[in-house]
């Protein structure tokens, strides 16, 4: 049984972290335990902590999680104490209709249900995402963990838990990106930044990063782009995405920002026949109108990434791989860490936008 240990906490809606301490178990059976060594802050968390993702308060927050093995359930055989591995918050359960169907993308418990945690002082709390591993440690079933090189440091190894994956494999898995293929990509965050990536890997032929903070747009070229466009600075947007494209508008669009105003955006950016993928996440409360006679006359298709379409195993270790490679630029993500108690700087920061991903090391 292990002690207990640190975690952070939004007892409320707000943006109020509250450090808390949680009382530690050991894993069972197919269970490990980790000693969390960094955690990367992504907006995904702020979505809770406002409560536009859920109001079951309180929440243990964190989701993009490495760390190393410290204990194991006497049912696991994959990993050993002492590996260094990150969390996966999205695996296929291998057992429902879909996946035996050969769509585990389409899983609908691929999505981590983990117990609540018990604070000491105050109850249950929820992790956010099923994870909760912006804390000491974190209890996680193994099919969650994948191994990783440890030579990848803990504040890059982080962000494979949510922001990489989720941009990379909207470009790669979701739109099955090809070389013929010009991509816009709306929102240079730390999604937009890994979607880029994932365009340069697949081959694009043209990858036109948009962003109303022209300021993250320098970042956007050293990962792939070859233009740029401050949509503050364009009179239209559409027309301007037209002149680069040979006046078609794009093959592939990829929203990473997420929500009515960008969604709607996507759409008229689309030549016909053009895929748009939806990887930003909206909020609970957003709507948008889709004028369905020019979908219908132009064609293509609406996707909806969740996680990238990643497998875990197969993706994050490729990552991974281009990380240490040079062919990955994700040292780039981390301007600034923090101590755990630093956190609630750390979100500020964040929402600030003047940070592309704040990382707490522990």
């Amino acid at each position: 049984m292990t002690s207990g240990y640190l975690g952070a906490v939004a007892l409320e809606a707000g943006h109020h972290v509250s450090l808390e301490r949680v009382a530690g178990r050991a894993p069972e059976n197919n269970e490990v335990l980790l000693d969390v060594t960094a955690c990367g802050l992504c907006h995904s968390d702020v979505h809770f902590m406002e409560g536009t993702s859920g109001t079951a308060f309180p929440y243990l927050l964190g989701h993009e999680v490495t760390g190393v093995v410290r204990e194991i359930g006497a049912d696991v055989s994959g990993v050993v104490p002492g590996d260094t591995v990150v969390v996966a918050p999205m695996v296929p359960c291998g057992e429902c209709k879909q996946c035996l169907a050969g769509r585990a993308q389409a899983c609908p418990r691929k999505l981590a249900q983990n117990p609540p945690v018990e604070l000491v002082n105050g109850g249950p709390a929820n992790r956010v995402l099923g994870v909760g591993g912006l804390a000491e440690q974190v209890v996680v079933p193994e099919r969650q963990v994948v191994k990783i090189d440890p030579k990848v440091p803990p504040e890059v190894a982080a962000l494979l838990g949510c922001a990489v994956p989720s941009g990379f494999g909207a470009a790669v898995n979701t739109a099955a990106t090809g070389p013929a293929d010009d991509v816009v990509v709306v929102g240079c965050g730390g999604v937009g930044l890994a979607a880029i990536a994932g365009a340069r890997f697949a081959g694009a032929r043209r990858i036109v990063a948009l962003d109303a903070n022209a300021g993250k747009l320098p970042m956007a070229r050293r990962f792939g782009a070859t233009d740029l466009l401050d949509v503050t600075a364009v009179g239209d947007v559409t027309e301007a995405v037209r002149e680069l494209t040979d006046g078609t508008g794009a093959d592939v669009v990829i929203d990473a920002v997420g929500g009515t105003r960008t969604f709607q955006q996507a759409l008229t950016l689309r030549a016909p026949g053009g895929r748009m993928v939806v990887v930003g996440a909206p909020a609970t409360t957003d709507v948008a109108q889709v004028p369905l006679r020019p979908l219908f006359l132009t064609g293509g298709s609406i996707q909806v990434s969740i996680w990238g379409d990643c497998r875990a195993s197969r993706d994050l270790p490729r990552l991974a791989d281009l990380y240490l490679s040079g062919d990955l630029p994700l040292g780039e993500y981390v301007q600034e860490t923090y101590r755990l108690d630093e956190a609630q700087t750390g979100y500020e920061r964040l929402l600030s936008g003047q940070v592309l991903r704040p990382v707490v090391l522990m």
